[in-house]
Formats: C-alpha cells, structure tokens, sequence
C-alpha cells in the first residue's frame, strides 16, 4: 500500500539514493582528522570506548563490535548509565569514540569534563566540530551537515547510515595498520561459519592410526584391509613412499569401478596399477575452507594432507569432517 505521501516503492529509492549521497558525500570531506583517528587507535594502549545515545549509541554497538572482532579491544559506554557509575570502566590508556549527530546530546556532553579528568583521549564522530561536543573533543570527524532522508525530518536515517559507514572506515584502516591475518580473525570468531572456514586443515584432520596408509608395492588386497581396520572407515588408502612420502591414493570410488569393469579383479596386484598417482593434496597449514573448496572443485570425498613443507603425508581430511565442523 502507498504511504503518506508517494508510494512505497518510490520512498524507498528516495531513502536509498539519498542515504547513498551522503556517504559519496563524506568520501570528499574525509581528510587528515580521519588519518589522526586511525593513528591513535592504533597507538592506544587501552580500549576504545564507544559511546552514543539512542540510534548513536545502536550504530555506536556497532562500530565497537567490528573493532573488538578485528583486533582492537573495544567496548561500549552508555552515557546515561556513565554518568551513574559506569565512568569507573574508563581508563587514561584509553580512547573514546563519542557519536552525536547535533554535537549537543546532553549525556554525552555531560561525560566531557569527567573523561578528561581521567585523561582519556576523545574524538568525536558528529556533523560540525563547532558544537559543544566538537569543541572540548580532542579530534573531531567531521559528518557536516546532513539531511535525515525521513519525510518530517525526524527519524535518524542519513546521519545513521553515515557514522556507521564512517565507523567502518575507521574499523577497516585500522585493520591493515595493525596487519590483522586471516588467522587472527579466525581466533575471533571460532563457533561462526567464517571462523570455522578459517580453521588450519591441521585442526580438523584425520592423523596417525586414524590415517589409513599402504606402503608403496603392496598389493590391492592390502590396500583394503587398511581401508576397512584403519577407524573411522575413511573410505580411502593413502599410498606412501619409504620416507612417508605421497605416492598416490585410492578410494572406495575407484573400486566400484574397478567392479563395474568387470573381467575378474586379481587382488593381489600392486596398488600402484589402480592408485591415483598425482592426487590432489592439501597442506596442514591450509585454511579448512581452501581443503573444502578443493574437494567440491575435484569431486572426491577424501584429500591426503601433507606437512607444510616437503612430501610427507601427515594426515587425511574427509568429507564427513568437514560436515562435522559443519562446512
């Protein structure tokens, strides 16, 4: 149904457009209070302190959480509540972040004079460094002036979008000053599908007797023995040089084919006359989401697992481990 006004589609491409301007806005008015921001949350030796009322203090949660996720402590501070008590959390090490779109939310203003008395550095994320909050911050980012995209003026929309996308700007520049790794992020979010994605192959692999290995010469008969003892069942043997090396490996797949093939099957022939002999392989070092990918591309439901240097096999990942981890 329309709404008040122009219909709902039309409004909401207006939102949209509108709420888009505003941040191609902000890409020209970005300068060297930005590249001051990100310095000194890098140097900070403390937290940094998010802090903002109502939708402020929402995308405030916000900004605080993509920090604290990707290496920056972080944390966030109602203003209300500090100011009755909660002030204690803050530390002369550390840095605030205190969003107001007008500069003149009065909780926030209020936290000024007691956060300089503990010496904590503050900047502001507001429209204009010439409000009460810009003028007694130690840095100001400056939004300017912006139009909220709600059509009586009112609803926080425009300045909302803005700080979060000034929030992640911050957020992603001071992750490459720090050189945050794949693995570090990986540490930060274990129990998400990202974070198991980002699981070394060496966590969740198969390894020692559960590995089911055939030494190079033996023969087929061999090869499934190992592959029905070896626990777990992989469904594979893993053929391996004098020195443990990868010498090919072969899988309950290639048996049904082998018996589809007909013509009588000598089970004492060498394994090496059905063995893959240039399997795909993964590293232990990999990351879980690089084996899952491999083994989608290559259609196999076993891939061996090498030391991160040289031939030698240290492992095997299954399908079903990853299924397990839940990939």
């Amino acid at each position: 149904m329309p709404v008040e006004g122009k219909p709902a589609l039309e409004r909401g491409l207006e939102v949209l457009a509108l709420e888009a301007e505003a941040i191609r806005t902000l890409s020209r008015r970005l300068g060297a209070d930005f590249e001051q921001a990100v310095a000194w949350v890098l140097d900070c030796r403390g937290s940094v302190v998010v802090t903002g009322m109502g939708k402020a203090g929402l995308i405030g949660q916000k900004i605080s959480a993509t920090l604290a996720s990707t290496g920056t402590p972080s944390f966030c501070l109602h203003p209300a509540e500090a100011l009755h008590g909660d002030l204690g959390r803050v530390r002369p090490d550390d840095l605030v972040l205190a969003l107001s779109k007008s500069g003149r939310t009065r909780e926030v203003v209020r936290l000024l004079p007691s956060l300089k008395a503990i010496g904590a550095r503050v900047v502001a994320l507001t429209e204009s460094a010439d409000s009460p909050l810009g003028r007694h911050a130690d840095l100001v980012i400056a939004m300017g002036p912006l139009g909220e995209a709600c059509p009586l003026g009112l609803a926080p929309t425009v300045t909302t979008t803005a700080m979060l996308a000034l929030g992640d700007a911050l957020a992603m520049a001071v992750l490459e000053g720090r050189d945050f790794t794949r693995e570090e992020f990986a540490a930060f979010h274990p129990a998400g599908e990202l974070g198991r994605s980002l699981m070394k192959v060496g966590e969740i692999m198969r390894r020692d007797e559960q590995v089911p290995r055939v030494p190079a010469g033996a023969s087929l008969r061999d090869a499934l023995v190992v592959m029905t003892e070896t626990p777990g069942r992989p469904g594979a043997a893993v053929v391996v040089g004098p020195n443990g090396e990868l010498r090919g490996i072969f899988t309950d797949g290639d048996l049904r084919r082998l018996a589809r093939a007909g013509g009588g099957l000598d089970l004492e022939q060498p394994i090496e006359t059905f063995m893959a002999a240039s399997p795909r392989f993964v590293r232990a070092g990999q990351l879980v989401g690089e084996a899952l990918h491999l083994i989608h591309e290559a259609h196999v439901d076993q891939v061996p697992v090498l030391a991160d240097e040289g031939d030698t096999v240290v492992g095997l990942v299954d399908i079903q481990d990853l299924l397990e981890v839940r990939l």
